[in-house]
């Protein structure tokens, strides 16, 4: 069965983001990017991975789950930003159609276990905190890409929501020289 994985950056203080959606403090440059591409390739923006020549076909993703706020970080420079998956985004305002990504209003759980049940590689929660925190009971899988930084301020891995303990089990940790590092967590 397919599953959903929350697969994002954070930094140590908890965030995926600036209070703007500002992103361009994590690092993206050290020896903790080989292994994290060498991992999750599709997880990069299709035109990035053509031109650092990336090659996204093994990947273990073949869907895309973003709010519209991260979603709009891409704008406009690709507004098809992962035309290598199905990409589908959560809104109560969708913009003019893309070709590639689904705009929708439906219940993101609605619509994540009608995923679930198809055949297919697994699903990619890419963010944001709201819209993770709405489908915290529906993710399998937690990898965290923790950053050695500090934003005191920003968008939360997850957004306050209904307190409902769920415990994960660490299976697998890797640091990198950089500081970063590399955790995953099922579901126990």
């Amino acid at each position: 069965m397919r599953e959903l994985v929350y697969y994002v950056a954070v930094s140590l203080d908890g965030y995926i983001a600036g209070p703007d959606g500002e992103f361009d403090a994590f690092l993206v440059e050290g020896d903790h990017m080989a292994g994290i591409n060498e991992r999750f390739p599709d997880t990069i923006p299709t035109d990035h991975a053509a031109a650092l020549g990336i090659d996204q076909s093994g990947g273990g993703f073949d869907t895309v789950l973003m709010g519209a706020n991260t979603y709009a970080v891409g704008l406009p420079a690709a507004p098809s930003p992962y035309r290598h998956l199905d990409q589908y985004v959560f809104t109560h305002r969708p913009p003019a159609p893309v070709d590639g990504v689904t705009f929708t209003d439906r219940d993101p759980v609605e619509l994540v276990r009608e995923l679930k049940s198809r055949d297919g590689k697994d699903v990619w929660l890419c963010g944001g905190g709201s819209l993770a925190t709405q489908l915290a009971g529906e993710i399998d899988r937690l990898v965290l890409k923790r950053q050695p930084l500090l934003f005191g301020d920003g968008i939360p891995l997850f957004t306050p929501g209904t307190y409902a303990p769920g415990r994960f089990d660490r299976v697998s940790s890797r640091e990198f020289g950089t500081g970063v590092s590399f955790t995953e967590y099922v579901r126990a």
